[in-house]
């Protein structure tokens, strides 16, 4: 089961693509799952063929759990044709000859529907029906209840019918306004239930994986203040909010120290050419997700407030695919739309560096003309923070990208 961010735990199987025996390409999909934050189809990671299938349909299993094996093609024919006969055999029995005595491992029968699940006809899957039984997906139901809806009142899209989160998704956004700020990576959470006593699974992932974190890497964080009286007038101008103009920002002062563009894993530091640029995104008490800009470089101020707006939408409906929430090379998470002014962020592993962005607040700051003379004014200013890995960069360098980062907001042209 495939790692779908960092707070995915688990992932339901909603359908087999290819059976024990079938012939399969790299990179062609054998299968679908579905997660809290994403329905997306699981490619095969080599050629081959399809040896065991270990994980049924509708069956929910933590990350990291094998799904099948793959008799590679360089494994030999003796392996592809002992599964091709595994599936020879299973055909066999459900056509009532006799299996082949030769013990294999079979996909699990579909759990039996929880409580209160609506009956009519006859489908499969995620809200497909089975006999007389209707059947959907964890993810599905929790939607559902969420928002009061009637799952047996929706037509599915999915295959045989299956009634899929986006169908949900579809009737919730219809019936609620778009959130504010929706290119801001955070959203107000829900109050926690009174008598919940404990923290949710993802809460726990979470949790988890920033005390690995904290564990790993030697975290130092900087602040600088930034003048961001232009950039304001400027994205009124473009309609966008400021993370735009700071992502582009990021964008230019890891070109000049990418040092900071880089991950390190045990004791290899590796340097990337490319940045990918990961977005923090709170799904309220579903967690956190970090979607990636891949090849931001190669984006404007514009286009890059396009693509966090766009990945912004789709990680809350939960539609992002896996190659945009993996590798990233640096992150940022902007909390600052509640006015908070500081905070330390916990790195995103393996890189080695996260900026925070923070509310922009009118205060009265000096300045100083080009002749040399103070005088004190109204500016919008805001507070960056930069979490650091000592292990790989130092304090110096880490002032440096700041105050690249800082001359590049309040040089923008208004």
């Amino acid at each position: 089961m495939p790692q779908m961010g960092v707070s995915v735990a688990e992932g339901t199987v909603v359908a087999w693509a290819k059976q024990i025996g079938d012939r399969i390409e790299a990179d062609e999909t054998i299968c679908e799952i579905s997660t809290d934050k994403i329905d997306t189809e699981v490619p095969a990671p080599v050629s081959g063929t399809v040896a065991e299938i270990l994980v049924g349909v509708d069956a929910t299993v933590d990350v990291g759990v094998v799904l099948a094996r793959i008799a590679a093609d360089g494994e030999g024919r003796a392996a592809s044709h002992a599964a091709a006969g595994e599936g020879r055999a299973a055909s066999r029995a459900a056509a009532g000859a006799a299996p082949a005595q030769a013990p294999r491992r079979v996909p699990a029968p579909p759990a039996p529907p929880p409580s209160g699940t609506p009956v009519s006809g006859a489908t499969s899957g995620n809200g497909t029906r089975v006999g007389s039984i209707r059947r959907y997906s964890p993810v599905v139901q929790r939607i559902a209840a969420e928002h009061g809806i009637d799952l047996d009142e929706i037509t599915g899209t999915g295959r045989g019918g299956r009634v899929r989160k986006q169908d949900v998704l579809a009737l919730v956004e219809a019936s609620t306004e778009p959130p504010l700020h929706i290119e801001s990576p955070y959203r107000p959470e829900p109050e926690p239930a009174a008598d919940s006593g404990q923290l949710s699974r993802m809460r726990r992932q979470i949790g988890a994986h920033m005390k690995r974190s904290l564990e790993t890497s030697a975290h130092c964080t900087t602040w600088i203040e930034v003048d961001m009286t232009r950039v304001q007038a400027a994205r009124t101008r473009l309609g966008v909010t400021a993370l735009p103009f700071v992502a582009s920002a990021v964008v230019a002062a890891l070109r000049e120290y990418p040092q900071l563009n880089a991950s390190l894993e045990g004791d290899r530091y590796t340097q990337h050419a490319a940045v990918n640029l990961g977005i923090a995104v709170s799904l309220g008490e579903d967690g956190l997700i970090v979607p990636v800009i891949h090849g931001a470089h190669e984006l404007s101020v514009e286009g890059l407030g396009a693509r966090i707006r766009d990945l912004a939408r789709r990680a809350r409906a939960r539609e992002l695919t896996p190659d945009e929430v993996r590798g990233g090379t640096f992150t940022i998470t902007n909390p600052g739309q509640y006015g908070s002014i500081m905070a330390t962020p916990i790195i995103n592993q393996p890189q080695v560096a996260i900026l925070d962005f923070e509310a922009i607040v009118k205060r009265a700051v000096v300045v100083t003309d080009a002749d040399g003379s103070d005088s004190i004014a109204i500016r919008a200013m805001t507070i960056l923070g930069l979490s650091w890995d000592h292990r790989a960069l130092d304090g110096a360098l880490s002032a440096q990208f700041l105050a690249s980062l800082k001359r590049g907001l309040e040089a923008v042209s208004a």
